[in-house]
């Protein structure tokens, strides 16, 4: 089941995650997307591998790429954008999410 507008990849984020699907040894079947308690305010974005879909998980589809919500992140993921980035000092993925109501001073963690 998939919530509408659980969460939206960027151009970026799509290509990153397809491209990531081509090199992983394992068939894989998109990202999982997840939170962790960590962090100096408290929680943490995960991003792994989907070989499977898990019990209770959400499945976004957008831009040819599938993404697995873990269902604990439900709640701390609803309406966020899903993007990925490239600098000189840092690539990755960054989300823009509406639920945060701040940020660690290195961007690592947040709370909601």
């Amino acid at each position: 089941m998939a919530i509408a507008n659980l969460i939206t990849l960027t151009d970026a984020a799509a290509d990153r995650v397809k491209a990531l699907i081509a090199k992983s040894d394992e068939p894989v079947l998109g990202l999982r997307v997840g939170v962790s308690t960590k962090g100096c305010s408290g929680m943490s974005y995960v991003v792994e591998y989907a070989k499977e879909q898990r019990k209770l998980e959400d499945v976004v589809e957008d831009k040819g790429v599938k993404i697995f919500i873990d269902p604990t992140a439900v709640m701390f993921l609803l309406g966020s954008e899903m993007d990925y980035v490239e600098d000189k000092f840092h690539c990755g993925f960054v989300f823009t999410n509406p639920n945060e109501k701040g940020r660690c001073g290195c961007g690592e963690s947040f709370h909601v």
